[in-house]
């Protein structure tokens, strides 16, 4: 099976590379996987903390969130598979999620006839763009934007290099008003998206895992792309941290076992 693989803003393929390096050794699947970690295509400033651990250079998918530049992005990953493809999945993280999800729920929307360009999909710490419900003529609550609008600016602040060296791995804390297990989210409330509202065909229908934290200030966006997934074809893995991959040989052999489930239901056709 061959991944590609697209990484957060701000960051790189080499950075993702090493960032996922942990679980991926765990991985017990025949034959052995193939990871194609590609550089986004707008050079930009490192991520918040993210020069403390790695050096440049750092890309990002796209510089602004606009529906235009989400456009462009979309283009550009599919010119990117026409060109370099067939792939059998994706693999994000944080922003790379975002480009990812928001181009598969408009494929499964706008052309479901049309076989999708991934079988599988692993998002890690990924969201779908609101703006993107926006530009499909889903209903957005003002809740659900103001808790986004909050998460980031709460993930710019814990991710930063003074948190970093302030409170190491105690800077995780989410944003308490939001975070909640899954089993408290209703359907008519996934903080703030009422899914009573959405078609149930207008869905992720492909296998999709989801590996997100409960500290991290964007796990609220994780879960509202969780409910975007078909939920008979859907994994999900709380890690309990924040907006990182941790690299815990328990955490580690939990993704590789969440990832091998994808990679099975993927490869039974489902």
């Amino acid at each position: 099976m061959r991944f590609l693989c697209l990484h957060g803003a701000g960051t790189s393929g080499e950075i993702f590379k090493i960032q996922t390096s942990a679980f991926r050794a765990k991985l017990s699947i025949s034959p052995t996987p193939t990871f194609d970690f590609i550089d986004a295509p707008f050079p930009s400033k490192p991520a918040a903390g993210i020069d403390l651990f790695y050096s440049p250079p750092y890309y990002s998918f796209y510089s602004a969130a606009t529906i235009p530049a989400l456009h462009a992005a979309h283009a550009w990953l599919l010119a990117y598979v026409a060109k370099h493809g067939p792939y059998d999945a994706v693999m994000t993280f944080s922003q790379g999620g975002a480009l990812a999800s928001s181009m598969l729920l408009s494929h499964f929307i706008n052309t479901p006839h049309v076989p999708s360009p991934f079988k599988l999909a692993v998002f890690i710490c990924s969201g779908i763009p609101l703006l993107a419900l926006d530009e499909l003529g889903l209903p957005v609550g003002q809740k659900a934007r103001d808790i986004d609008e909050n998460s980031k600016h709460a993930l710019s602040a814990q991710a930063s290099s003074a948190s970093i060296l302030a409170q190491g791995r105690e800077r995780w804390t989410g944003i308490e008003s939001d975070v909640v297990t899954e089993g408290e989210v209703l359907e008519t409330d996934v903080y703030g998206l009422d899914f009573t509202q959405y078609p149930k065909e207008w869905r992720v229908r492909m296998p999709t895992v989801h590996v997100y934290g409960k500290k991290d200030p964007r796990y609220a966006a994780s879960t509202q792309l969780a409910w975007f997934c078909e939920e008979g074809k859907r994994r999900v893995y709380d890690h309990g941290t924040g907006h990182e991959i941790p690299r815990k040989r328990e955490v580690s052999m939990a993704i590789a076992e969440a990832v091998e489930w994808g990679v099975e239901m993927a490869t039974k056709g489902v």
